[in-house]
């Protein structure tokens, strides 16, 4: 399984290259750079320049996931497994879920500063609502009769939360993030262009308020491998977490 999709990835990877060349051979503009060019410019400037943007912006997206999960993970399970807390707690969620949570960059920034703060804070607002409601739902398609059974052989509420909340609804939540992490990637480029010298968004901004194209593709090709680094870490995690699936 896991050599077909590093084959796919490759591929991915050699028709997005291939499509880029052809565009710069046919504008021939600045603007558009080879992919060689942009390559050997990043093997130049990564550890004297990038390196520290990179350890930056990892930093922020790895808190936000951990921070969305730990939140989000136990507070679904209590909404699928406790209706009350359901009919209580659900409303809320689907009242603040619609709202695009760009546009609450301002406010999160008024409240929390400019600093890591506001930055996080943000990645979270974008993936703490998929785990939650992710989590719940996963809580509720579990059969009634599974509960049933093991209440009926004197199974604490730990063990129907190690033994069945948790492996059941696994697989859920770690889908429900990875599709949340390509919109906060997006979102944690705009919060590092606001009152951060750090961060792939500020990186890629100076260089594009340079007109420094190189620089300026670098940044946004080291952004993709980013993206695509912690989509494979969770695609690791879920084949080793999930391996009873």
């Amino acid at each position: 399984m896991w050599s077909n999709k590093w084959r796919g990835a490759f591929y991915s990877f050699v028709a997005v290259i291939l499509v880029w060349w052809l565009l710069a051979a046919l504008l021939m503009r600045p603007i558009v750079p080879s992919p060689y060019a942009v390559f050997l410019n990043i093997v130049e400037i990564f550890a004297a320049k990038m390196s520290i943007h990179v350890l930056y912006s990892l930093g922020r997206i790895i808190a936000g996931i951990l921070v969305s999960v730990l939140i989000g993970v136990p507070l679904g399970f209590l909404m699928g497994y406790f209706s009350r807390i359901d009919r209580l707690l659900s409303p809320m969620v689907y009242f603040t879920y619609p709202i695009p949570k760009l546009a609450l960059l301002p406010v999160v920034m008024l409240l929390f500063g400019l600093g890591e703060l506001s930055k996080l804070m943000m990645i979270v607002l974008i993936i703490v609502f998929q785990v939650v409601i992710t989590s719940r739902d996963a809580v509720k398609s579990i059969p009634a009769e599974t509960f049933h059974s093991l209440q009926s052989l004197g199974a604490s509420k730990r063990q129907t939360f190690t033994e069945v909340i948790l492996p059941a609804s696994l697989p859920e939540v770690l889908t429900a993030t990875r599709l949340a992490l390509g919109t906060a990637v997006s979102i944690l480029f705009f919060t590092e262009t606001f009152g951060t010298e750090h961060g792939m968004g500020y990186f890629i901004m100076d260089a594009w308020m340079r007109v420094n194209y190189l620089d300026m593709y670098a940044g946004i090709v080291i952004l993709s491998f980013m993206g695509f680094l912690i989509f494979s870490i969770i695609d690791a995690a879920e084949t080793y977490l999930c391996a009873w699936r």
